[in-house]
């Protein structure tokens, strides 16, 4: 139940320019946030389109830039 609430909270929190994993263990940088979806631009002028619920982590700013 704990757990729950704490990714229900990350959910609807995201904003632009955070940084997420998805629970397919995809990283990228979140381009525009909508009601149930997010894009993620997963590499140059590349972005994907994911539920908001597929987020399962936000990541620390700069994470990006060291892979």
């Amino acid at each position: 139940m704990k757990r729950q609430k704490e990714h229900a909270k990350l959910v609807k929190e995201l904003a632009k320019g955070d940084e997420a994993v998805t629970s397919g263990g995809m990283l990228g940088k979140v381009t525009e946030v909508g009601a149930n979806f997010v894009k993620l631009e997963i590499a140059k002028d590349t972005e994907v389109k994911v539920q908001k619920h597929a987020i399962a982590q936000v990541m620390p700013k700069g994470t990006l830039k060291e892979m």
